[in-house]
């Protein structure tokens, strides 16, 4: 098809080394084209209509091989199954009037239609049972013969028929969406406002798909594509960004229940003297939570409390305030790894309009200022290119190292440091790209053209080097990081060192276990 696009050339972003999976980008004259070629062929191989074989697919979610397996097994079975009846069970007679089985008026035999089957309705009657089917959303599309006993399929012949122009295209549009949807090899893209399908070719592999819209996705679960980490890890993920459970451990670290009223208090500053809120309105010590009016000079003042040191010591506090420790530490840990996936979305939706100013207006201000071809420009696209693809698997990572069980200590270094190199390559490649560029923008610079060739030398060394980092970091996430050791060290880890040509960042120091970026020695 024409409009549609293979998987290599629909996917600009994914600058890793990958076997990519074919898939093809529907637009809607595609699916529509699609559908069109299946029915043919149906059709034409088991000898029967059109609408019949629309009929056939329909029920069997547009699998030719599975429509073929079970009509030339069980004819007889399917026909019945999917109320293809080759016979009128309710002949109509050779009369001057029929009787409408809904409305019960005689009409004669030119104002009657049947289905297959024969039991005979007026025209009103059938079009009143169609738009009522149709409006009802689309299992319009297994429709079946107003009478109760009968199991014949009303086919888009009739609906065409009987039905208003509105409905004929609600019709339509049901029988259009039902290809993509009910068929296990293709999906909408999630995409607001997309109307374009994609057809994957099964088989295990990168599930990762980019539409006509530039909007990638994961074709498996469909959120936004997230390789290397897989969908159960980002499911994990996305479901305890939006989760109440957060919320629970920063009133927990971060506050104490009014002892009288039992409403969560947050103390931000001041003395231990604490006056809840009205009505309650109670006072009490922060630190021990006993009645103020019991506490004073004798107890240590405003700033401290004796009776609360003392039964800390004895052992008093201990649950309660371990309880807090731990929500307080959770909560800490969960906002390192969410504030830097948040960060490197909005640097990658930064990126994503850098990128649009690059390829509308920049490249041709470029391309006049030093005498230079688009094409010969295509360096700093590449760059862009890799830098948004770059971000968004970054920002993944963050979401792998939240769930990387704290026990293997080998894995979360090795996973520390690849991902502590990758970060180091890109943030210098990214600024490389949006700073330095700048002074090549301006007419009035009159750059000489060695300082430009310069330029073009380091970006496109950076954007290498960058992309090694990344295939290293991909790779040993994509394998579970087995490259690990038993004694925690790595195989790779020295020579990913020099995955792009020459020593990253971490040659001269170390990871830094909190945030996996590189601290100098």
């Amino acid at each position: 098809m024409g409009d549609s696009v293979r998987g290599k050339e629909s996917k600009p972003f994914v600058l890793f080394f990958c076997l990519q999976q074919s898939y093809s980008v529907l637009k809607e004259d595609d699916i529509k084209q699609r559908q069109d070629d299946a029915v043919a062929r149906v059709s034409t191989v088991l000898s029967i209509s059109k609408v019949d074989a629309t009929t056939l697919l329909r029920h069997y979610n547009w699998s030719i091989s599975k429509v073929h397996d079970e009509w030339f097994a069980d004819e007889d079975g399917v026909r019945n199954t999917v109320g293809l009846l080759d016979r009128p069970v309710a002949p109509i007679s050779d009369v001057r009037e029929l009787t409408c089985g809904i409305c019960f008026e005689f009409f004669p035999p030119s104002r009657i239609v049947s289905a297959a089957c024969g039991h005979p309705f007026c025209n009103s009657c059938w079009s009143g049972y169609i738009n009522a089917s149709v409006n009802d959303g689309p299992g319009c599309l297994a429709l079946r013969c107003p009478d109760p006993s009968c199991r014949a399929a009303v086919g888009l012949d009739m609906v065409n028929m009987l039905a208003s122009d509105e409905e004929k295209e609600k019709y339509a549009r049901y029988l259009l969406r039902s290809y993509v949807e009910d068929n296990r090899k293709t999906k909408w893209c999630p995409a607001p406002g997309c109307e374009c399908a994609v057809d994957f070719a099964a088989g295990a592999g990168n599930f990762d798909v980019s539409c006509l819209c530039s909007y990638s996705f994961c074709w498996s679960c469909t959120e936004e594509a997230h390789r290397p980490v897989d969908c159960g890890t980002v499911s994990k993920w996305i479901l305890k960004n939006s989760a109440e459970s957060e919320n629970m451990n920063w009133i927990l670290a971060n506050s104490k229940p009014c002892p009288k009223c039992k409403r969560p208090i947050e103390k931000n500053q001041g003395c231990m003297h604490i006056t809840c809120t009205p009505p309650c309105k109670f006072e009490f010590c922060w630190l021990c939570l006993g009645s103020w009016s019991e506490h004073g000079e004798r107890t240590g003042g405003f700033y401290a409390c004796n009776r609360y040191e003392a039964a800390k010591q004895e052992g008093a506090y201990d649950e309660a305030e371990k309880r807090r420790e731990m929500a307080k530490n959770s909560l800490e840990r969960y906002t390192h790894y969410y504030e830097r996936w948040a960060s490197n979305q909005t640097s990658r939706q930064k990126a994503l309009a850098d990128l649009q100013q690059m390829q509308n207006v920049h490249l041709a201000k470029l391309s006049d200022i030093h005498c230079t071809p688009e094409s010969q420009l295509k360096f700093i696209t590449d760059a862009w290119l890799q830098i948004v693809e770059c971000r968004r698997v970054l920002k993944w990572t963050y979401a792998y190292g939240f769930y990387l069980p704290d026990h293997e200590q080998g894995k979360r270094q090795f996973f520390e440091y690849l991902q502590g190199e990758a970060e180091s390559g890109l943030e210098r490649l990214h600024q490389c790209a949006e700073k330095e560029l700048q002074q090549f923008l301006t007419p009035e610079a009159d750059r000489p053209s060695k300082e430009f060739e310069e330029f073009r030398t380091k970006l496109a060394g950076l954007t290498s080097v960058t992309k090694n980092y990344f295939e290293n970091l991909v790779r040993a996430l994509e394998n579970g990081l087995v490259d690990v050791d038993s004694n925690g060290s790595s195989s790779r880890a020295a020579g990913s060192k020099d995955a792009g040509g020459g020593k990253g960042r971490a040659g001269r120091g170390k990871a830094n276990a909190r945030t996996g970026r590189i601290a100098d020695d």
